[in-house]
């Protein structure tokens, strides 16, 4: 079944426990949390104690997004915090293989994330180590961006080095999520879908959800 994870950074900061409640109440499957540093992407969002506090309030999964430079200086810091899943830049860390161990010691489901250059065949070498990869479909850093068509090609060309290697990564995808693009990525391969702009400003965010797992 497709997953739908909502980015809380569509949400408002000052209310983020109602955000939550509708979450929970529209059975969202994980809270995607965007951790920005203003360096690695230009845009600065939170850190650690926004984890913390998200995960006093919820018990759905947080899924943190590290864009941020030298992921691997904070990974204990947000595991620490409630992440059960940390995602990593590739681009972002000169050792990922290491981050990505560094994050399964912690005790959280690791995944790497792909900026839309990013080739597929960076991943060849941890793919055996990973739970998740996160392909960006628009350019990190900002929400309510188009949907980069490319990343149709990406997600079938991950597939298949995936069950080339023999492993059941699941497929996430970041940006532009809406009606038309779901339905494009579903057919693509992609497992889990990442909305923010579209599910909080929606007349109907139970039903967009149904949408996007193809529910109707």
């Amino acid at each position: 079944m497709i997953k739908v994870a909502p980015s809380i950074l569509s949400a408002d900061f000052a209310d983020m426990k109602s955000a939550l409640r509708m979450l929970e109440n529209i059975k969202a499957d994980m809270v995607h949390c965007d951790v920005m540093d203003g360096m690695f992407v230009p845009n600065i969002t939170f850190g650690m104690k926004m984890v913390a506090d998200l995960r006093k309030l919820t018990d759905l999964p947080l899924d943190v997004h590290l864009m941020i430079v030298q992921p691997e200086r904070y990974i204990e810091e947000f595991c620490a915090a409630g992440a059960d899943i940390v995602t990593l830049h590739a681009e972002a860390t000169y050792h990922l293989h290491r981050a990505v161990q560094k994050v399964k010691a912690c005790g959280a489901r690791p995944g790497v994330v792909l900026n839309p250059a990013t080739p597929v065949e960076t991943l060849k070498y941890v793919l055996d180590d990973i739970d998740f990869v996160l392909l960006m479909s628009v350019n990190p850093g900002y929400g309510g961006q188009e949907f980069i068509p490319q990343t149709l090609f990406k997600i079938k060309e991950l597939r298949s080095l995936a069950e080339s290697m023999g492993r059941k990564i699941e497929i996430e995808i970041d940006g532009g999520i809406n009606e038309e693009t779901s339905k494009l990525v579903r057919e693509a391969g992609a497992d889990i879908l990442v909305a923010g702009h579209a599910i909080f400003t929606a007349q109907d965010p139970s039903r967009l959800i149904k949408i996007f797992r193809g529910e109707e």
